[in-house]
């Protein structure tokens, strides 16, 4: 099928790039002319795992190409999926100016019937508005539109991986023809004739997915409500952790034995510094927004948010606790992405962190084995090093603030050694305490005993 997809940022990229290695026939395009222009030329603005390879191979064997000119990606197409960014305003509520850009131009543009589909994450009732626009501002006679929507549930760190791999697709439609084209887009996932691409590795088999067929508001209500509850099981590990560090308990065995409920699950019931990137934060913002626009007091949610915040408050207070003056003591920063994998550090916790120490005058060095490039553009005269020892190097503490594997993998005895004061503060709870005990580290995480303990096997 001919697909163009509108914006190329995470979703868009991944997404293009993707339905492209399934066997279609895509057209992307960006208002971002620079962005296209490094597309054109073989570079990627993201990282992202294996999409590299993906973006390669559909490129070279023409399944994908990149256009500046939106109005080319619209004509050329039969189904136009909008991945365009939706970011907070002040008000939390989603900003849907770009969305009402690109329909505008869909309009315009189009000479022939479109579907069009809601890839962004929108608030309930877009759809609606979404296709009035396409109406009112529609030039040809033969343009004719259908609205459906489509959440995506991509992972940044296995975002490929997922799409291949999916759980469920949801598809909010009006009508048959809609459902059938959608059937059709995802028919090599679908119907299990799609084989992994030698990209992934380590791919596993994976189980067809669901296909979820809804009408348009509760698709786009299903992509809030996922992102809600994920990021509401994450402040609730959280206060288990303020619980456990209060009583004595242990937050690993409390969430691990709550986990294996499968009324439960153990996934995302982890405690530590919080979530953080543009997804769980802004869609939950969006959420309550949209509930109290509906006259719902969602306070499960505010609360959700406030816990969240207090992440940042909690782990400082363990580094002044330890420290007693923050001025002029040198402090190692491990991991500024909002989560591993990704470059990405929209409203990752480890950057309010940076700020917060260097208004207390404490003198950072971070790493990050992706997104330095991305946090220069926020610390310009900040110290950063690709090397974890050189960042440990007379450190008066070490903060592990995103849980790359990398980080688990350190000559940990060799960092001691290299740190003025061997004090290590994991916000992630990533290393065993027991083990840094060993070692002869201060270490601080949450929710788990500061004395060591052995770790019971798993």
């Amino acid at each position: 099928m001919k697909l163009a997809v509108i914006g190329c940022g995470y979703v868009g990229l991944v997404s293009g790039s993707c339905l492209a290695e399934a066997g279609h026939e895509v057209i992307a395009t960006d208002n971002d002319a620079s962005k296209i222009a490094t597309l054109q030329a073989g570079k990627i603005p993201i990282y992202e795992p294996s999409l590299d390879k993906v973006l390669e191979t559909v490129v070279r064997e023409g399944r994908l190409r990149f256009t500046a000119n939106g109005g080319e990606a619209v004509r050329e197409s039969d189904v136009v999926f909008i991945c365009v960014g939706t970011p907070p305003t002040d008000t939390g509520d989603a900003d849907l100016s770009a969305i009402d850009s690109v329909a505008r131009m869909i309009a315009r543009e189009s000479r022939t019937p479109k579907l069009v589909i809601e890839k962004s994450t929108v608030p309930a009732q877009t759809g609606d508005q979404l296709k009035r626009a396409l109406q009112v501002y529609a030039t040809n006679a033969g343009a004719k539109f259908r609205v459906a929507s489509n959440p995506e549930f991509l992972r940044e760190g296995t975002a490929v991986e997922d799409f291949f791999h999916p759980d469920r697709i949801v598809v909010g439609v009006e009508d048959k023809e809609s459902e059938q084209e959608l059937r059709e887009i995802y028919a090599p996932i679908l119907q299990g004739r799609f084989r992994c691409p030698v990209h992934l590795p380590n791919c596993p088999p994976a189980p067809t997915p669901d296909f979820v067929v809804t009408t348009i508001a509760s698709a786009e209500l299903i992509k809030h409500a996922s992102n809600s509850f994920l990021g509401l099981k994450i402040s609730y590990a959280n206060v288990l952790a303020d619980l456990c560090e209060h009583l004595g308990g242990n937050v690993e065995e409390v969430t691990r034995a709550v986990g294996l409920d499968p009324r439960i699950g153990g996934q995302f019931l982890k405690a530590g510094l919080g979530f953080g990137g543009f997804c769980l934060p802004k869609d939950i913002q969006a959420f309550i927004s949209l509930a109290e626009r509906a006259g719902i007091d969602f306070g499960l949610l505010k609360e959700a948010e406030r816990v969240n915040r207090q992440r940042v408050d909690l782990l400082l207070d363990k580094v002044k606790k330890a420290l007693w003056v923050m001025k002029g003591k040198q402090i190692g920063v491990l991991g500024i992405a909002f989560k591993p994998n990704t470059d990405d550090i929209r409203l990752a916790p480890a950057i309010e962190v940076i700020r917060r120490l260097l208004a207390e005058g404490a003198v950072v060095r971070a790493t990050d084995p992706e997104a330095m490039e991305r946090a220069r553009g926020v610390f310009p005269d900040l110290a950063y090093s690709a090397d974890p020892y050189e960042v440990a190097r007379g450190a008066d503490a070490l903060l592990v603030l995103t849980e790359w594997e990398q980080f688990r993998r350190l000559d940990w005895k060799r960092v001691r050694s290299e740190m003025a004061r061997p004090l290590v503060v994991d916000g992630r709870n990533m290393l065993r305490p027991a083990e840094m005990k060993a070692l002869g580290f201060e270490y601080m995480s949450f929710g788990r005993p500061e004395k060591a303990v052995a770790t019971p096997a798993s």
